[in-house]
């Protein structure tokens, strides 16, 4: 009999800061941040089989599914399980934009990981899940990690941190950012001066910048426009490579009056929506340490 989880869900996370502070000779970028996991997400449903079959039952517009993380983190486990009779199929709810800077799809394979683990019975702890996610990106392993953090390295190495506990209103100003564009782009910032964790935990509203975002704010102007917009009421600043704008409050009212406010004047016809910070992944509980 097929064992199920539903409605699972795939927090989306905010880079409260992000600093690039070096470069290794492979290429790969050296980084500082604070990830903040979100109340808001994909949602996955899963349901095993034991023909060994794994197959995305949602069509998701311009993601193949063989390309898709869900798919490539389900036949992962199954990989590193040893074996062929595991199969899954694999429904997601998608509400978190592509190309938004929010580790949608991150969050997506490390829900697969988590739900998978636990329904198959494989018995992999958090630590070798992390490993495993790694190979599927330097985002999947903070999913895992399954606590806000403070990131370093190309944004592997996690150390918990304490956040702010606010609401937060997010615009997606309708572009999706390549993060190959941003990242290779002469004009990037690379050398910004590294902090500390007691650094951030002293002011974390408002820490620090995004060196990412005045790369992404000029090839992509509607970025620059959410940013400004949004900037009438508080620290605006985009979140990851881009495209989405974040302001934080701490009160769930504010948050609901700036909304108020761009329903009622947005010519650009950005989707905005708030979200609440959370301090653990709500999987946690079915991850071994």
């Amino acid at each position: 009999m097929a064992a199920t989880l539903r409605n699972c869900l795939a927090p989306a996370k905010l880079n409260l800061f992000l600093h690039v502070t070096g470069r290794r000779p492979d290429g790969y970028h050296l980084l500082q941040s604070v990830f903040q996991l979100l109340d808001r997400g994909d949602l996955l449903h899963f349901s095993t089989r034991s023909d060994g079959i794994i197959r995305r039952t949602t069509e998701i517009e311009g993601v193949p599914e063989d390309a898709d993380l869900i798919v490539r983190a389900a036949r992962l486990l199954k990989d590193a399980a040893g074996d062929a009779a595991l199969g899954a199929d694999i429904a997601v709810d998608k509400r978190l934009p592509m190309g938004g800077g929010l580790g949608g799809g991150s969050s997506d394979a490390a829900t697969v990981l988590i739900a998978l683990n636990h329904l198959w019975q494989t018995g992999f702890t958090r630590e070798y899940l992390m490993q495993l996610g790694l190979r599927l990106g330097a985002d999947v392993p903070f999913f895992l990690f399954g606590r806000n953090a403070f990131a370093e390295g190309v944004g592997e190495a996690l150390q918990a941190v304490t956040t702010p506990d606010c609401w937060y209103v997010v615009i997606e100003p309708g572009v999706s950012v390549p993060t190959a564009a941003i990242f290779s782009a002469p004009e990037l910032t690379r050398d910004t001066k590294p902090v500390r964790i007691p650094d951030f935990s002293e002011a974390p509203v408002g820490f620090g910048r995004n060196d990412l975002q005045v790369v992404a704010a000029r090839l992509f102007p509607p970025i620059a426009e959410a940013i400004a917009w949004l900037g009438k009421f508080g620290a605006a600043r985009m979140t990851g490579s881009g495209a989405c704008v974040f302001c934080g409050f701490a009160q769930e009212q504010q948050a609901d009056e700036v909304l108020e406010a761009l329903r009622g004047a947005n010519p650009q016809n950005w989707k905005a929506w708030k979200t609440k910070a959370i301090e653990r992944h709500p999987l946690s509980r079915l991850m071994q340490s």
